[in-house]
């Protein structure tokens, strides 16, 4: 026996990951590696299928962390990142990758995971950021189960930004002018978008499960079936790519903004929560059919507690407090209720098993690991503390006005002060966010509308 040959007996070869034979085996010729930013961007690199590497995985500055949706960088830029603007080492999560089904040649998509230098989990990425809370609640014998629902616009092309956007024309050539909510022959009239939507859907393996019309004009929700919270961020981050290439593919915009129509309801991502512990249990369920448990009330007034000082992550942008508005579908208050739509915390009436909250905060335009990491860490604070819910609410809780931030730098400020949720997400990742999200604050105002050029420019 020759030397090389005991080397190769001796030695055994690396056996093939599953991501790379998973790629063998669909012939796929590129990979877009994918990481979800502060906004819920996809940020990261196209890589030849022969290049990608499971093993050593590749690379991006972290200031993708630290970048504002316009593009530009916050004034203490440099004091949220490295001094030398380094790289962080990105690994692909197996468990992500999907198809490209719009694309031309067989190309996948994979979310990665972010690092440093010394192997650890980066602070600045907000996938990490919800690995962190729901290691919290794996430390308390907990686990949380998610089920969103993510309301979405369809609407006509919008080339320039200072014409409204409008409904677009359905299969009658005809655009929405009434309300249709739950209306099946209004659905029916983006037939072939829905029908593109729901082949990529299958293509990409994501959980859709119901697709309803919403009140507004060619408004539209698509719920998924409930699991673990991490996978439920991967689907909503997956299906806002797919929905807005679907749309587009059709000549039209699917918009996942919070309030995109000055006449129209704005668009939510309900989040429906429980809770089991290591036996499998709700832990949410009472011990007569209908009533909560201690820890289900406790974990209710967390909600109420912190919600208001976390509402920079459930409206992350100036836009988002167009929709909280006095008179609208959505919350302005923290009240909860059985089965009661107008309270922003809704205990849904089903089987005891089924016990959980539905929270009405967050609206489409939020990035969905940040929404799901920012109301678990309520709870979890909520039960922490041994916090006690308020009685239900049975009247519309809209009488009672607001007990929510008015604006995105009411939300910031109500967040900095907050240490326990700062303590529970990562002060480095607050900080991070709150001045990108401050530099887009500022970006806004320098913009003049055009209601103050029509009522103020000769009127005062």
């Amino acid at each position: 026996m020759t030397q090389r040959q005991a080397q190769k007996k001796t030695v055994p070869e690396k056996p093939e990951s599953s991501l790379r034979r998973w790629l063998k085996e669909r012939s796929i010729t590129e990979v877009e590696c994918l990481v979800p930013d502060i906004t819920g961007i996809a940020r990261g690199k196209i890589i030849p299928a022969d290049k990608f590497s499971h093993d050593y995985g590749t690379r991006l500055p972290e200031g993708i962390f630290a970048t504002t949706v316009t593009g530009d960088y916050p004034d203490d830029y440099y004091d949220l990142t490295s001094p030398s603007d380094s790289d962080m080492f990105l690994r692909p999560d197996p468990d992500t990758v999907r198809m490209v089904p719009w694309a031309t040649d067989p190309t996948a998509q994979v979310i990665h995971d972010c690092y440093t230098k010394d192997g650890k989990p980066h602070d600045l990425a907000p996938r990490n950021v919800l690995r962190r809370v729901l290691a919290a609640y794996e430390e308390a014998g907990l686990r949380p189960v998610v089920a969103p629902e993510l309301e979405f616009f369809l609407v006509q092309k919008n080339t320039d930004p200072d014409f409204p956007l409008l409904p677009p024309a359905g299969r009658s050539g005809r655009p929405e002018t009434a309300r249709q909510s739950y209306s099946i022959d209004a659905v029916n009239e983006f037939d072939p978008i829905l029908d593109l939507m729901y082949d990529y859907c299958d293509a990409m393996e994501l959980d859709v499960d119901t697709l309803i019309h919403e009140s507004g004009a060619a408004q539209l929700e698509v719920n998924f079936t409930h699991s673990d919270a991490l996978s439920r961020a991967d689907q909503v981050f997956f299906f806002k790519r797919t929905m807005r290439e679907a749309a587009m593919r059709h000549g039209i915009y699917a918009t996942f903004l919070a309030k995109p129509m000055e006449n129209e309801p704005g668009s939510a991502m309900h989040i429906h929560q429980s809770m089991l512990d290591k036996k499998g249990n709700n832990v949410f369920t009472g011990k007569s059919e209908g009533k909560l448990s201690p820890t289900f009330g406790q974990y209710l007034g967390g909600l109420q507690k912190y919600v208001p000082m976390a509402m920079a992550f459930f409206a992350p942008n100036v836009n988002s407090y167009r929709r909280l508005a006095l008179g609208q579908v959505a919350p302005i208050n923290v009240q909860w209720g059985y089965d009661n739509r107008t309270c922003g915390l809704r205990v849904p009436m089903d089987t005891p098993e089924n016990m959980r909250v539905e929270s009405r905060f967050a609206g489409s335009d939020a990035n969905p690991y940040l929404a799901m990491a920012a109301t678990l860490a309520c709870g979890l604070l909520g039960m922490r503390e041994g916090l006690k819910a308020t009685a239900p609410l049975a009247s519309s809780a809209q009488e009672l006005g607001f007990e929510l931030p008015r604006s995105l730098g009411e939300s910031l400020d109500e967040l900095e002060t907050c240490k326990p949720l700062q303590e529970l997400l990562g002060s480095r990742f607050v900080r991070a966010y709150v001045s990108v999200k401050r530099k887009e604050y500022e970006t806004f105002f320098r913009v003049i509308s055009s209601w103050e050029r029509e009522f103020l420019l000769l009127n005062v």
